[in-house]
């Protein structure tokens, strides 16, 4: 038998741009341990069950299979969310939505939408720091509002539900004062698409026609209708799509138009306030 130290090592994931990190995670799902206990016990050797499972895991990861899907699971602002194939797995660069939702309003009451919710990852982090907000996420797909669900239920924040709806289909006469998205935002042509973790990610939420802006042109033009007088919509998108998003949010009538960088100086969101008459 090996020990923990040894198959940490000697783990082959040569495309991964984490290795150790892969490893870790991999090995501590199989063991059923937090990553520390591997720090604390590296002379360990795990079991034949262990060892089986683990090895299972490296061969997803080897494939290119992304850890979260192969764990079923990934961390999310201070949450830890189920994650599932069909499902985008949440990202760092999303809780600058989250941070700037915060900063923009005050903790009272509230009603607000995430479009394109997935995992529910926006709606449950804002649900949780915001007791007097009711969140409302929405995807189209049946099987992410189900995970999404189970992820609030396991959670036990009852300030937020969701529903099944193609953005604002179902929404007829709701208003919110706050609407976020991280829709998606990469041109068909991206030869991104055809690399790393997101060539196992479902398609429909990463690609948005030939500019990658066809979903955030939908969104602006109807996000209006459905808005509180000075409501905010909130708006993630690529890096190099900034300026392009400011001027789609101006020429909707939207005031207060800017956007906010993320830890890497990108200009990653874009928001602004719209006041009906």
């Amino acid at each position: 038998m090996a020990s923990i130290e040894t198959l940490l090592t000697t783990a082959d994931l040569p495309d991964s741009p984490t290795p150790r990190l892969d490893a870790e995670l991999l090995l501590a799902a199989a063991l059923g341990k937090p990553r520390s206990y591997l720090r604390t016990w590296p002379e360990r050797e795990p079991d034949a069950e262990q060892l089986a499972r683990f090895d299972e895991y490296l061969a997803r990861r080897r494939c290119g299979e992304p850890v979260a899907y192969v764990l079923g699971h990934q961390g999310f602002w201070s949450l830890e969310l189920e994650v599932a194939s069909h499902t985008l797995i949440p990202r760092p660069d999303t809780e600058l939505l989250v941070e700037s939702a915060l900063e923009l309003l005050p903790a009272t009451k509230l009603a607000a939408l995430d479009l394109g919710t997935g995992t529910g990852a926006i709606a449950l982090a804002l649900a949780c720091e915001r007791p007097a907000w009711r969140l409302t996420g929405v995807d189209r797909v049946a099987e992410a509002v189900a995970l999404a669900e189970r992820n609030r239920q396991r959670l036990q924040l009852g300030n937020a539900g969701f529903l099944q709806s193609h953005w604002f289909d179902a929404l007829a006469g709701q208003r919110y004062g706050l609407i976020l998205s991280n829709p998606p935002y990469i041109r068909a042509d991206d030869r991104h698409l055809g690399e790393g973790d997101v060539r196992f990610e479902p398609s429909s939420a990463l690609v948005s026609g030939a500019d990658g802006l066809d979903d955030i042109r939908l969104i602006i033009a109807q996000a209006p209708t459905y808005l509180d007088n000075d409501g905010w919509l909130l708006l993630e998108h690529g890096f190099d799509q900034a300026e392009q998003v400011r001027a789609l949010l101006a020429a909707a009538g939207f005031n207060e138009v800017h956007s906010r960088r993320d830890l890497a100086g990108h200009e990653r969101i874009s928001l602004g306030r719209f006041k009906h008459g």
